[in-house]
């Protein structure tokens, strides 16, 4: 079995954020009971977070730029890691996420282990 990071891609920032503040409520029991599910079926490597809407991007010759993405308007809405045998199960799994509905993009990557 192979850990996969997902990550959830949404607007946080823009002044029309989409999906918007009341799809994200209503979108948000589905999107508990999609992580209960994972978690029912021993897929969920760690316990879900919260993530803040800002962050720090690092780059060359010691620059270092506020936010999760200098240049876009997308942020990382949720961060966790997956179980699965493949990427075909990883993104079966990430298709489940309901805020996919609502505007939201869904990463993928399988996380490689550390050589030995």
């Amino acid at each position: 079995m192979n850990e996969f990071l997902v990550a959830i891609h949404r607007d946080l920032t823009s002044k029309d954020p989409k999906p918007s503040a009341e799809e994200m409520k209503a979108a948000l029991k589905p999107y508990q009971d999609w992580i209960a599910g994972i978690a029912a079926q021993d897929k969920l490597v760690n316990p879900l977070k919260r993530w803040d809407t800002d962050g720090r991007v690092v780059k060359q010759n010691d620059m270092v730029l506020n936010g999760p993405y200098a240049e876009e308007k997308a942020s990382i809405g949720g961060l966790f890691l997956i179980k699965a045998n493949d990427y075909e199960e990883a993104v079966e799994i990430a298709k489940g996420c309901p805020i996919i509905e609502v505007g939201a993009i869904v990463e993928v990557r399988m996380a490689i282990p550390p050589e030995v």
